[in-house]
């Protein structure tokens, strides 16, 4: 079975955000339009408590984007953002959700970030998406969502390791730098990952 995983369409990466992703609103028809073609649909949700170890406001004297370390871990420092429970973190209202079976939320450990739809950056916890992916017979998964060169990149590069067939659908994420993107496109295409648009989508 395929599956269609949702990484992040959230308000506080939409523009007007406080981690906005320049042109994210701009996939919402497009997932939209996707979510009828796929008998499984999965979102995820960055959730992070107030006052996250990887918010550059947490480290005096440094400014977000930054790059600094977390807990032995590379981190870049980023504006506040998808705060739990505030209107930052929600999935974005034009979203459609009627089909969504479930949202995993990650990023909730104050002392590590999380990038990736199946673990935190230091592998340390599973969020249990593999084994529900499994569990439900699927065996490709399609990425859509926000950040391209960041949660996006992370989630497929984790589905590739745990086994899943990984489809990238281009047009139906936006990235931070297109610089970056071209990176992570390069990684995932080494690792087997296939790139699609939404129109070839099966």
């Amino acid at each position: 079975m395929n599956a269609l995983l949702l990484i992040d369409i959230q308000n506080d990466f939409m523009p007007g955000g406080t981690l906005a992703v320049p042109e994210g609103d701009a996939i919402l028809p497009l997932v939209n339009r996707l979510q009828p073609q796929f008998e499984l649909v999965v979102a995820t949700q960055d959730w992070h408590p107030a006052g996250h170890g990887s918010f550059a406001s947490q480290h005096p004297g440094c400014r977000p984007f930054e790059q600094g370390e977390l807990h032995g871990l590379p981190q870049t420092l980023w504006p506040d953002h998808c705060v739990q429970g505030s209107t930052g973190a929600e999935l974005h209202p034009a979203l459609s959700q009627h089909r969504l079976e479930a949202i995993f939320r990650k990023g909730t450990d104050p002392a590590i970030d999380s990038y990736s739809a199946f673990f935190d950056n230091g592998h340390r916890k599973s969020t249990g998406l593999a084994d529900y992916l499994r569990g439900r017979g699927v065996r490709r998964v399609y990425l859509a969502g926000l950040a391209a060169d960041y949660c996006v990149y992370f989630s497929a590069k984790d589905a590739l390791g745990k086994g899943f067939g990984v489809f990238f659908v281009e047009d139906a994420t936006r990235a931070i730098s297109a610089e970056g993107y071209q990176q992570a496109r390069h990684d995932l295409a080494q690792r087997g990952a296939r790139f699609i648009t939404a129109a070839q989508v099966p």
